[in-house]
């Protein structure tokens, strides 16, 4: 039987293993459908001696499980779909290293005075087990799982000693060399497993990973084209190139992505989502992965979603003070619809979550339903959507209202059935915060209405509607230029911004919207109303970040457009 003893070294093929070895090896996993030359090519496979398992199952075209349940009736192992993660495994997890137990596959469920039971998904790795029985002093008992149960495991059991995320190297540096490496190693073959697991590749996507982080990043582009690979970073809500390494490292990237955020690297032809959280130092960062097909190969975007910013404040995402006490205000009535508007990548979600900071949460019981859950909070329950299992907004929303809430937060209004349960929560005693798709904040209302609210319902419901945008912040270091001296400034990278902040306009229901949103006015003539009222709108904020030294004019009309 082939070994797992660590990764190929380029040595030349091993013999052939003798007649009796192979015909015991078909013995042992009969009745899977091993044919004699299968057996004798199967020394000469790539990735045969690290990852023997996936090499047999790609070799017989058989799916995981499939596989599994077969060797399970051959050799009475049991298998688990979804092994549950006992207390007493406690011991494996502080005397096997998470690096070990991910390579391999192996997994502590429980243990007794009989010893430990490890859960596998790659069962041809004898050497791996006896190991384990040294390092954990006590005999093992293995059972089988497919690899996203194992994987779950693992997660879960590092996490209870706060080791669950990859481990990201900072001192490695991304320069052409550490590019040509990885491209060097990739080989002919087309296993794609074991390109994911090659360490010049895995270090590749670390130190993307990594610069992402240094150049604050808040997503990855990583776009195979015809003739080459382009890796683009957003920085700043603006789309840059980052580099371009060779387009035969497409696959590898890929698959080492999919790896890390257990996903089907076998399928290449129809859409995929996965996330996945890593460390970097002290900053613990989810990354949440879209795959989809192109022509030229699989394009992938990753968000990056820094896990230590949840201390979300009004003051952090720039709101002025006279704007944040109305809005603080208006977040302490017991009821009402409060909307925030905005295009996709605005800051929405990030306004709603500094307004839920500002509420008192041990006398309020405050729960969400969102697509994603972005960052935790503290003292807050927060459901995510999940179509597959029925966990729509509107399911959860419904389902939320059994839980006693004072305050709720909707993700986003997409269509008339959450608009309408979040209606008839804020009629029925509930403070109701959303997000919805719309230029400015007059045209909520005109929203709703399209949405197939009732002008009725949104004049006794709608509190207050704000609409915003972000804009970037001039550089501190080189006042906007780029350059220091003669230099480009490290701090920008020659941009001339750093970081972004909002720029918000409130309106507020008064008896005078209230009439005209009867009246099923349009947005224009709400518009018109709101500004005498004393609104002020985006523009009139902008320009005062421009007069505070804040942004530049440049920035106000790429964001808004001509006024």
């Amino acid at each position: 039987m082939a070994k797992p003893t660590g990764p190929s070294n380029g040595s030349p093929p091993k013999a052939l293993p003798p007649a009796p070895d192979l015909a015991h090896l078909r013995r042992v996993f009969e009745p899977l459908p091993i044919k004699p030359e299968a057996l004798r090519a199967f020394p000469h496979l790539p990735g045969s001696d690290t990852e023997p398992w996936d090499v047999l199952l790609q070799a017989l075209a058989l799916d995981e499980l499939t596989a599994l349940r077969m060797l399970a009736e051959r050799t009475g192992l049991k298998l688990e779909h979804e092994p549950r993660l006992q207390d007493s495994a406690g011991a494996f997890y502080e005397r096997v290293p998470p690096s070990i137990a991910r390579a391999h596959q192996v997994a502590g469920v429980a243990s007794d005075e009989l010893g430990v039971t490890v859960a596998t998904s790659q069962p041809m790795q004898p050497p791996v087990f006896s190991m384990l029985e040294d390092r954990l002093d006590a005999p093992i008992r293995l059972v089988l799982a497919p690899r996203a149960a194992v994987t779950n495991l693992i997660n879960r059991g590092y996490e209870q000693r706060q080791d669950l995320v990859t481990e990201i190297v900072e001192e490695l540096p991304l320069d052409q060399r550490a590019i040509e490496s990885a491209a060097g190693s990739i080989r002919q073959g087309t296993d794609l497993l074991a390109l994911a697991r090659q360490g010049p590749v895995i270090r590749l996507v670390n130190m993307i990973l990594f610069e992402a982080l240094r150049r604050r990043a808040s997503d990855i582009h990583i776009h195979p084209m015809e003739t080459r690979l382009v890796i683009r970073f957003r920085v700043d809500g603006m789309l840059i190139d980052a580099f371009a390494p060779p387009l035969a490292l497409a696959p590898a990237i890929s698959s080492r992505l999919k790896v890390m955020t257990e996903l089907d690297i076998a399928n290449r032809h129809s859409p995929q989502d996965g996330h996945t959280t890593v460390r970097v130092g002290s900053r613990k960062i989810d990354i949440r992965v879209s795959v989809i097909p192109n022509v030229y190969g699989e394009r992938t975007v990753l968000r990056l979603l820094d896990q230590s910013q949840t201390q979300l404040s009004l003051d952090q995402i720039g709101m002025g003070r006279p704007l944040q006490g109305r809005f603080v205000r208006l977040m302490e009535r017991p009821n009402g619809i409060i909307l925030v508007t905005g295009p996709t990548g605005s800051g929405k979600t990030t306004t709603l979550y500094g307004a839920l900071a500002s509420i008192d949460r041990s006398s309020r019981n405050v729960m969400t339903i969102e697509d994603p859950v972005e960052y935790h909070l503290e003292g807050i329950s927060q459901t995510q959507v999940n179509v597959k299992r029925g966990v729509t907004f509107a399911a959860g929303l419904r389902a939320l209202l059994r839980q006693d809430p004072d305050v709720i937060l909707v993700g986003e209004i997409r269509d008339r059935e959450t608009a309408e349960l979040a209606t008839q929560a804020s009629l029925t005693g509930h403070l109701v915060l959303a997000t919805l798709h719309t230029n400015d904040a007059p045209s909520a209302i005109s929203r709703l209405v399209d949405i197939g609210i009732e002008p009725y319902l949104i004049t006794s419901t709608l509190l207050a509607v704000i609409a915003q945008r972000l804009v970037r912040k001039l550089c501190p270091q080189c006042a906007g230029s780029g350059r220091l001296q003669h230099d480009r400034c490290d701090r920008c990278l020659g941009t001339g911004y750093f970081g972004r902040q909002g720029i918000f306009e409130l309106m507020v229901m008064d008896d005078t919207l209230r009439r005209l949103a009867g009246q099923n006015a349009d947005s224009i003539s709400l518009g018109d109303a709101a500004r005498k009222a004393g609104m002020h709108t985006l523009r009139d904020d902008a320009l005062e970040r421009v007069r505070d030294g804040v942004t530049s004019e440049a920035e106000i009309l790429r964001v808004l457009g001509q006024g």
